[in-house]
């Protein structure tokens, strides 16, 4: 088994200290990096897993998103080092609390309140103003090895792409647990390049409650770590992907999941074909990044959800 998610190590809260930073904690991890809260005003982010391919073309891409008067704050880069090849990034502390725990590591109990929804509600249309620009088309999401856009000049072919390519990087084990896979990459790829052209706005791509901060209000004031499926594209992809990762393994998961949805449909004005579709794309792309064996809880999910997404005949 190969396990993506990074951890913490107690060697980097002293390099930490050394650098001015005693107060330093751990704060946060994932595929990419494990974050620390080092106290005034500034976060570190160690980039052990992925790193940026190109640190100029990520912090283009947060000032073409800072460039734009959002309800909440996104991440600036303040520093740069690295140190032993790992790059380390220093960035201001952005505010407020996670909107819920996570729910891979404490599942939520409650339902969905209207608090929780309008946040979700103004994160979603906040971003979908953020107009996509070239340096968020350059991006590579994760697990791919190529910028999603290059080669192609609208979303739906870009995504169509990518779910060819994802499908066939572990084809046999997705196959095992999908039922007639072939057939339903060959509809989902066809259902995609068949949408029409939309603009294109910043797409988050992970829009966990973790990653977004709320005040004692509930009101969002931050949405942090871009990244994980950063790039330019539709905003009903953004919307489709947000409904269903916000509670993945709570008791509760699919009828929040289901909700979302059509809560997004209807507020946002996508249609529920369209976000099924989108939702199926997801699972089809990012089924094999926290593990390579489907041993994991985000492969059994990503199955679950393929099972309940309806494709076009």
């Amino acid at each position: 088994m190969v396990n993506y998610r990074q951890g913490h190590t107690a060697d980097w809260l002293q390099h930490f200290a050394h650098r001015g930073y005693g107060a330093a904690r751990p704060l946060a991890a994932g595929v990419e990096g494990a974050v620390y809260w080092l106290g005034k005003g500034v976060i570190a982010k160690v980039w052990s897993g992925r790193s940026p391919t190109d640190l100029d073309l990520t912090r283009r891409v947060y000032a073409d998103i800072a460039h734009h008067q959002l309800p909440f704050a996104t991440p600036e880069i303040l520093d740069v080092e690295r140190r032993e090849g790992i790059l380390v990034t220093y960035e201001r502390e952005l505010t407020g609390a996670p909107s819920r725990p996570d729910s891979a590591a404490s599942p939520p109990e409650r339902g969905l309140t209207s608090r929780e929804t309008d946040a979700l509600l103004t994160v979603l249309r906040g971003l979908s103003t953020v107009p996509g620009t070239e340096a968020m088309r350059c991006l590579t999401v994760q697990g791919d090895d190529r910028p999603l856009w290059q080669g192609h000049t609208r979303f739906p072919d870009a995504l169509a792409a990518l779910v060819e390519r994802a499908t066939r990087r572990h084809s046999e084990l997705l196959a095992d647990h999908v039922p007639d896979l072939s057939t339903r990459v060959e509809r989902a790829v066809r259902a995609l390049r068949a949408l029409p052209d939309t603009p294109v706005s910043v797409i988050h791509g992970d829009l966990v409650p973790p990653n977004i901060h709320v005040d004692e209000t509930g009101r969002p004031t931050a949405v942090l770590d871009f990244g994980f499926f950063t790039t330019a594209g539709d905003a009903a992809f953004e919307a489709a992907v947000t409904a269903v990762i916000w509670n993945m393994y709570g008791p509760s998961a699919e009828q929040h999941a289901a909700a979302l949805t059509r809560l997004f449909a209807a507020e946002l004005h996508h249609k529920p074909q369209t976000l099924a579709l989108y939702q199926a794309a997801y699972a089809m792309t990012t089924y094999d990044l926290f593990a390579s064996d489907g041993s994991d809880g985000h492969f059994r999910w990503c199955v679950a959800l393929l099972d309940r997404c309806p494709l076009p005949k």
